[in-house]
């Protein structure tokens, strides 16, 4: 990653980097999936020009977004198979776990909230707080989409990979739904993904700075797929 970190931030991102290879090992991704969102994060981060420390903690809650799913240590997370009711309500529990757990890895209060809210979706539906719109941080909704696109292309113990072309389909499909629409649109003019090799085109008109903190939706509602 690009992020230019200060000495205290960058034994943080080395320490955080290490937690985020032990929770992909655990979710049986079969690519260094946290790695992956934090690089998209941080195009879309630049994108949105957001300050450099509200980057950094972005970084840093992609690479911690999941902790709480290791921390929980269930079964079921890398079983085939859907999820049955009780363990979907058992699993929305991860991201309230993992702001917890990024707080005991050092993380501060910035990207714990990240972490937590990860998961909430634009229309309210989704969880540990359903905030809605706007009451969700940008950098969250920059972490949903990231988290989103990064799960759906990758391969998992219970379902195959998708391709780049059937996730692009997801976001714009859900857009307005689980995702920021503006975030979307900022998504899909990033070029050269999944590697990120070229993403130069500035599809968004903004001049805001947003804090990645600033700002703080329960019940999550049916996806096409199960994403953790």
């Amino acid at each position: 990653m690009s992020t230019e970190f200060a000495e205290n931030e960058r034994v943080s991102n080395e320490a955080f980097t290490r937690l985020a290879v032990a929770v992909d090992g655990f979710e049986g991704y079969g690519h260094p999936h946290a790695a992956r969102v934090a690089k998209l994060v941080e195009a879309l981060a630049k994108i949105f020009r957001l300050a450099r420390a509200d980057r950094s903690s972005l970084v840093f809650a992609a690479l911690l977004h999941d902790i709480g799913e290791m921390a929980m240590k269930r079964d079921y997370i890398g079983r085939g198979g859907p999820l049955n009711e009780q363990e979907r309500l058992d699993l929305a529990r991860h991201p309230v776990i993992g702001e917890q757990e990024a707080a005991r890895a050092g993380a501060d209060r910035g990207v714990q909230l990240l972490v937590r809210w990860h998961h909430e979706w634009w229309n309210g539906a989704g969880y540990p707080d359903a905030l809605r719109g706007e009451q969700i941080p940008l950098a969250a909704r920059i972490l949903r989409v990231a988290d989103a696109y990064a799960a759906l292309t990758d391969a998992r113990p219970f379902r195959p990979a998708g391709t780049e072309a059937e996730a692009r389909k997801h976001l714009t499909l859900w857009a307005g739904l689980e995702f920021d629409p503006r975030v979307v649109r900022a998504f899909l003019s990033l070029n050269g993904l999944p590697e990120l090799r070229s993403h130069t085109r500035l599809a968004v008109a903004t001049g805001e700075r947003v804090s990645a903190a600033s700002e703080p939706e329960t019940a999550r509602a049916e996806t096409v797929v199960e994403e953790a």
